[in-house]
């Protein structure tokens, strides 16, 4: 079963590292109003990622006799920020600018899951 309380926590820190995204990318591309939409993209796909983190709750990809396994959420948000993030990636047209936005998916991944089951309760 979901829990609800994952799912609003993983939802808002995703949203929050969303905020620093935009800041990256946005000192990084030139241009103002024009890449609006892009930025809010950008936001989007990490309300996406924690979306998907919140989800994933009960998948266990690496056992442990833990009551809180970090190690298998560490592993399981690299993989959802790879999956994430590669769809950002490839839908760009700015590639040689988005490879730190891809790889900065890599690293939220885990952040927003370890959050999440450092908060769980149902664990």
């Amino acid at each position: 079963m979901t829990s609800y309380r994952r799912l609003g926590i993983s939802v808002v820190v995703g949203a929050l590292l969303g905020v620093l995204c935009i800041i990256g990318v946005g000192a990084r591309i030139p241009g103002q109003y024009s890449n609006v939409i892009y930025l809010t993209a950008v936001w989007y796909n990490r309300v996406i990622m924690g979306l998907m983190v919140g989800f994933a709750g009960h998948v266990t990809i690496i056992k442990s006799e833990n009551e809180k396994n970090y190690v298998n959420a560490i592993v399981r948000g690299l993989i959802i920020g790879l999956i994430v993030s590669s769809a950002t990636l490839l839908l760009s047209d700015t590639l040689p600018l988005d490879w730190l936005g891809w790889f900065m998916g890599l690293v939220y991944g885990p952040i927003i899951d370890v959050i999440a089951t450092a908060t769980d309760k149902q664990k």
